[in-house]
C-alpha cells in the first residue's frame, strides 16, 4: 500500500506546537489589553463645555460637570439632552480607544472575529 499523503512523524506536531504558543501569546496580549481598557477614561462635552462627562473603560460614568449657566429650572429638558449627548460622545470615544488597543493586541484581527466566530480565548 502506498504511504502517499500519510503523516510523516514530526512535521505536524512542531507546527501545531508553534501555533499553540502563538495562540497563548495572543491570549496574554488580549488579557493585558483588556486590563488596560478597563483603566481607560474618556471625557466629552456638549453645549460648548456646558456639560462634561467622564466615563471609564468599564462603561461606568465617573463624573459629570455642569456649568452654572446650563442649570435652568425652566429648561430641564435641554440639560437632560446635553447630558445624554456628552455621555454618548464619551462612550464613543472610549469605544474607539478600546478598539484601537484590542486591534493592536490582536495584530489587527479585530478580536479574532474575522476568523468566523472567533476562537475560544
Amino acid at each position: 500500500m502506498s504511504k502517499r499523503g500519510a503523516f510523516r512523524g514530526g512535521a505536524m506536531p512542531g507546527g501545531m506546537n508553534n501555533l499553540m504558543k502563538q495562540a497563548q501569546k495572543m491570549q496574554r496580549q488580549m488579557e493585558e489589553a483588556q486590563k488596560a481598557v478597563e483603566e481607560m477614561e474618556a471625557t466629552a462635552s456638549a453645549g460648548g463645555q456646558a456639560v462634561e462627562v467622564t466615563v471609564t473603560g468599564k462603561h461606568e460614568m465617573k463624573s459629570i460637570h455642569l456649568s452654572e449657566e446650563v442649570v435652568d429650572p425652566d429648561d430641564i429638558e435641554m440639560l437632560e439632552d446635553l447630558i445624554v449627548a456628552a455621555t454618548n460622545e464619551a462612550m464613543r470615544k472610549l469605544n474607539e480607544q478600546s478598539e484601537a488597543l484590542m486591534n493592536e493586541a490582536t495584530g489587527g484581527m479585530g478580536g479574532l472575529g474575522a476568523l468566523g466566530g472567533g476562537l475560544p480565548f
